[in-house]
């Protein structure tokens, strides 16, 4: 039995939590008698306090977060039903910033900022029967330097089966309005050396996908070269991401960014508007020059796979404006193009543009804009439906040459915009369509609506769909695979004699 549980519910069972591990790793003497159960948003939250529960916990930590603060809700609920004298407490981005939008007051306690070293403190107390008068605790801010490291209580399952999160600093110097992480006071460093040993005990233990959460992973070079070095010396594969500023990228850096193999790194970058005006408008520093050529450079002179990401909806930016974002991205690489809604968070500053722009979110979780002075609800509606079929059809790789005939060297926006209202006519959702469903209504719009070559299309559409071995030929291709080859680089024929 343990007297102190840390939990929360992660996105996907392939994500683990730092943040718990965090907690863990400076309870000094609780440490002994706490122990670390995740969870993920699929999970049945009745089970959830079950498992939970059964260890007669005197203390439960939840990590809440926007993706799990309605079932952290509800777990709450359950819990002190069945257990009332649990002590509940709270932690998280989603309480660490007021107005709560959804209701917590049933939790015993609230740490709102870095509970590292808080946690500990409130716990000790709550086992001495000394608890805090403040059901909200506003931590102070810990000096990374008094920090144990969380890295070796992943466990042996997590690097196996999970991404392994790691962090070299705290903060982000930039003060975009709609980002928590603009309420930072500054960028803080771990000890360098540290962190590079702990890596490489995880290295040792197997581990080889490192998700970095810094969101300015290439801020300090001496920081960002030594990292990347750590992993040019490894054996692939293995797998880095990390998050980096668009406009920073010295000879340095992609001097190494060039020697990484193929699938072996991820850049993350927030573009989120390239309209100038925009930007400034949300304080968000934009250098165009050096961010086009930099995701130029990326795209022609690396093998690193690119995340960019657009927003919708943002303060006086209308869908022209969007459009011609995504126009201008689309010519620059042919890399993944998130393409989000913007969410109000609690503790930005956001909200100062709410009564210029007329800005209206839904209150319930994950806050995300309803209208604007630009777009109207139903605008917005059609965006989340252009996202959903831009991620299944660009994004997903299933369709990588197919869905450019959309297209054509003409206004990516509009011809996909209007491929999004056709295919949702057709379908009435935007999930549960089977890729063989969705690769058909794709042939059948660039057949019927955009009146192209039937042959021409099957033949691109093949080549996209069989670049997987083992791959069935849909039927509505069939009728064109006999004169369909496709030929590998040491002049095999892509078709086996099973596929054909």
């Amino acid at each position: 039995m343990k007297k102190i549980i840390l939990t929360t519910l992660n996105s996907r069972f392939t994500h683990t939590s730092i943040a718990l591990r965090y907690l863990y790793a400076n309870l000094q003497e609780l440490q002994e008698s706490t122990a670390i159960i995740e969870f993920s948003i699929n999970d049945a939250i009745q089970t959830v306090a079950e498992k939970l529960l059964i260890h007669n916990p005197d203390i439960i930590g939840i990590g809440v977060y926007i993706w799990n603060v309605a079932q952290v809700n509800e777990l709450i609920h359950v819990v002190k039903k069945v257990s009332p004298g649990t002590k509940i407490v709270l932690g998280g981005p989603e309480v660490s910033h007021e107005p709560f939008r959804v209701n917590m007051d049933l939790a015993d306690f609230i740490i709102q900022g870095e509970g590292d070293l808080a946690f500990y403190e409130l716990c000790r107390d709550i086992l001495k029967d000394k608890p805090s008068s403040n059901r909200v605790i506003k931590a102070v801010m810990p000096s990374l330097k008094n920090l144990a490291l969380p890295y070796e209580f992943y466990t042996d399952d997590d690097i196996k089966n999970r991404y392994i999160y790691v962090e070299a600093s705290r903060g982000c110097p930039f003060e975009c309005e709609f980002c928590l992480s603009s309420m930072d006071e500054k960028v803080r460093a771990f000890n360098l050396d540290e962190l590079l040993k702990e890596f490489e005990l995880l290295w040792q233990r197997g581990a080889r996908n490192f998700k970095f959460i810094d969101r300015t992973f290439n801020l300090n070079m001496k920081t960002a070269n030594r990292f990347l070095d750590f992993f040019l010396l490894k054996e692939s594969p293995y797998f880095a991401h990390f998050e980096v500023i668009p406009d920073h990228f010295p000879d340095s850096i992609k001097e190494k960014i060039t020697q990484f193999p193929h699938a072996a790194l991820q850049l993350e970058i927030g573009i989120q508007t390239l309209n100038l005006d925009i930007a400034k408008n949300i304080s968000r520093p934009l250098k165009l020059d050096k961010i086009k050529t930099n995701i130029k450079f990326l795209e022609d002179e690396t093998d690193a796979h690119i995340h960019l990401d657009l927003i919708v909806g943002l303060p006086g930016e209308s869908l022209e404006s969007f459009g011609k974002n995504l126009d201008e991205l689309v010519s620059l690489s042919s890399c993944e193009i998130q393409i989000g809604i913007l969410k109000k968070l609690s503790g930005t500053y956001i909200n100062r543009h709410d009564i210029e722009h007329g800005m209206v979110y839904s209150d319930i979780p994950p806050y995300d804009i309803l209208k604007n002075s630009e777009l109207s609800f139903n605008d917005i509606q059609v965006m989340k439906r252009f996202s959903r079929f831009w991620d299944l059809t660009y994004n997903s790789g299933n369709f990588k040459e197919s869905v450019k005939l959309i297209w054509q060297d003409k206004s990516v926006y509009e011809n996909f915009y209007n491929f999004n209202m056709w295919i949702y006519k057709q379908t009435d959702s935007t999930y549960k369509i089977s890729l063989t469903r969705l690769g058909e209504l794709l042939f059948i719009y660039l057949c019927e609506v955009k009146k192209l070559e039937q042959e021409h299309i099957a033949h691109i559409m093949l080549s996209d769909m069989m670049k997987l071995k083992g791959r069935a030929i849909p039927s509505y291709l069939k009728a064109y695979s006999n004169n369909f080859a496709t030929q590998s680089k040491d002049g095999t024929s892509g078709f086996n004699k099973r596929q054909q």
